[in-house]
């Protein structure tokens, strides 16, 4: 179920790959009401939990979870819903906003670089590399900043930023990480009953920006550069999925959905113990047993 669930939203075809076709209200024929929708995420957090324990102690693969999105898609509370059952000493998440002035000395990918997940652990990206092919796209001055040699801030530097995406993902998962890329694909008109939420409720308020509303008058923009991002670099070694993200408790079921899917598909075992270590064991349990005695 979880798998099916999760494969009706992965971009296998990215070539012909358009926002248009993509319903963010979609829950795939899922009716439910909220105690159901819980109690099947419980069952693939339970899951989860499971997966990830095993991953740390195997201790071979690293995944990398992508999360991109414009706001108000639930990014925050994606996170906190679907890891929710997992140990938070196997999980990192980090969250990139404006680079600083050490990291625009460097290349795009440096501060990604710095962040990755190790052997073992689970990285979420809250926001992530892909902000310079969009956020930086959209506003050009971003990318003025940057102090590019003027012979490679030119029209191609997008191209060249895919290529350098797709090799750089390419290379991630040749040494062990698994790559999941999730665009929440909400809807305009959510996104502005989400805004007033936010005005309405007191708690939510210091989420609200000025900016939001500035950012809205660019969906048009935003929306073609995710979709040329998607094209460019969903790839069977690192996929984009476009999740609906109207209905959070979808998003949330199809999100974990994929990464159980995922999980699997890679064996994880605990390790076994044998030969001398064994033996080491057994030595340990007779002390142990002696000691109570």
């Amino acid at each position: 179920m979880l798998e099916k669930l999760a494969k009706q939203f992965r971009i296998d075809k990215p070539k012909h790959f358009r926002i248009a076709d993509h319903d963010p209200a979609d829950c795939a024929g899922l009716t439910m009401d909220k105690s159901e929708a819980k109690a099947m995420l419980a069952a693939g957090i339970e899951r989860l939990t499971d997966l990830q324990q095993r991953l740390y102690a195997d201790n071979r693969w690293s995944v990398l979870i992508v999360l991109q999105a414009m706001d108000a898609a639930g990014k925050d509370s994606l996170i906190k819903h679907v890891m929710s059952g997992v140990n938070p000493q196997g999980v990192d998440v980090r969250s990139f906003k404006q680079p600083s002035a050490e990291e625009l000395d460097h290349d795009f990918l440096w501060r990604i670089g710095k962040a990755l997940p190790s052997r073992g652990r689970i990285g979420i990206f809250n926001r992530s590399h892909y902000e310079e092919v969009l956020a930086v796209r959209v506003h050009r001055e971003l990318l003025e900043r940057q102090n590019l040699p003027d012979s490679l801030a030119e029209k191609k530097v997008w191209k060249h930023r895919f290529d350098d995406i797709r090799a750089f993902e390419q290379h991630l998962a040749r040494n062990g990480t698994v790559v999941l890329k999730f665009f929440l694909n909400v809807s305009q008109e959510e996104q502005r009953k989400r805004f007033l939420e936010r005005l309405d409720e007191p708690d939510k308020r210091w989420k609200f920006s000025m900016g939001d509303i500035e950012e809205r008058k660019l969906w048009p923009k935003y929306m073609a550069a995710y979709e040329e991002a998607i094209r460019e670099t969903s790839r069977d070694d690192a996929p984009w999925y476009v999740v609906p993200a109207d209905n959070k408790w979808f998003t949330r079921l199809v999100v974990a959905a994929a990464v159980v899917a995922t999980l699997e598909k890679l064996k994880l075992e605990y390790p076994k113990v044998t030969g001398a270590a064994l033996k080491d064991l057994d030595k340990a349990r007779k002390a142990l047993t002696a000691e109570k005695d």
